[in-house]
């Protein structure tokens, strides 16, 4: 029997739990999009729960839960601050602008985290003026997916929110990895959503569901983002199954998401040790592992046909100058000696 690749080109690839398995065929199927599903409307009374929000709304991914709370905050008028390399900005494909409609700024940062500085200087009252608009939107991102998992720190947060709340602007958390990012700072989900106005995460990721984000905010923000969630085209319909999953995958595998962080670190080591050029452990934060192969005898797509012959999956990024690799639930501490063993041998072969 030919056995399973390890999969490390995204957490995204992570299958589903038994138990979550069990409570989709024992959920309901009402139609979300007319009279709502109880098993839908108990996961968004679980995510704003748990991120202490007044209400959620469940989305089919994480872009349309930013682009949908970008509608939500605008209503298609004003200028969104963001962070230069954000997802929003570098992978969803200008909905900011084509969709939503939106002026944007590209603000610099450092390992994901605005330039408080910058975004003082940027920042203006909402609304239209003479001879400029205002700033409709503050957006930030935790974890951070360019910044290779980088985590912002709660005082940046405060940071912030302390401007966006001396000139009334809303700001919104981009937190796919949310989790994730509570689990490398070892406090609630809530404690991070207190300096946003709205926040998503994906169920998708290291929590394992099949499908699914969460966006949470006011009661008012949700009822406008139900109605954005409909222009663009993510109803639901008979969506209990996937609720049903979104909720073990709350409730059951938040806890368990250090354990990707510590196989993370341990990839990073152990790529240090065979190249210091390769990774700097002291960056890795979460579950990414950005790998710098600028230097080493092989580009990118060389390193991901050679490492797909040893049964191991990762993704060429960055003009052939960078992998991405991410740790889950499928990949234990065997299966990072698997990965080392593999580089080894690829890099020595080359000598």
């Amino acid at each position: 029997m030919t056995p399973e690749p390890i999969d490390l080109r995204s957490d995204t690839i992570t299958r589903p739990t038994p138990e979550m398995l069990a409570a989709m065929a024992q959920a309901s199927h009402g139609d979300d999009s007319r009279d709502g599903d109880p098993t839908v409307q108990q996961l968004e009374a679980l995510a704003a729960q748990r991120c202490g929000k007044a209400a959620a709304l469940f989305l089919p991914s994480g872009t349309m839960a930013n682009l949908v709370a970008i509608l939500a905050h605008t209503a298609r008028a004003g200028e969104v601050l963001i962070e230069a390399t954000s997802h929003t900005l570098t992978s969803e494909l200008g909905g900011l602008g084509a969709v939503a409609g939106q002026f944007y700024r590209p603000l610099p940062g450092h390992r994901g985290a605005i330039d408080i500085d910058a975004l003082r200087a940027a920042i203006r009252p909402p609304g239209i003026r003479r001879h400029q608009v205002g700033t409709a939107l503050i957006q930030v991102e935790t974890t951070h997916n360019q910044a290779g998992g980088a985590v912002l720190p709660l005082a940046h947060m405060a940071a912030v929110w302390d401007l966006a709340q001396r000139f009334n602007v809303p700001v919104h958390v981009d937190g796919a990895r949310l989790f994730n990012a509570a689990a490398a700072l070892g406090v609630d989900v809530d404690v991070i959503a207190q300096y946003a106005d709205s926040v998503n995460f994906c169920i998708s990721k290291g929590l394992s569901a099949p499908i699914g984000s969460l966006l949470c905010g006011s009661h008012a923000f949700i009822e406008a983002a139900r109605g954005y969630r409909r222009m663009v085209g993510g109803n639901l319909r008979q969506a209990g199954p996937l609720a049903a999953a979104g909720i073990v995958a709350i409730e059951r595998m938040a806890a368990r998401l250090a354990d990707d962080h510590a196989t993370a670190q341990q990839l990073a080591r152990g790529l240090a040790q065979i190249n210091p050029t390769l990774v700097d452990p002291a960056t890795i934060e979460t579950n990414i592992v950005r790998v710098d192969v600028s230097r080493s005898p092989l580009d990118a797509e060389q390193w991901e046909r050679k490492l797909a012959a040893h049964g191991i999956r990762v993704g060429a990024y960055g003009a052939e100058r960078q992998l991405r690799l991410v740790t889950h639930r499928h990949i234990d501490a065997a299966a990072i000696e698997t990965v080392l063993a593999a580089v080894r041998q690829m890099l020595q072969s080359r000598h």
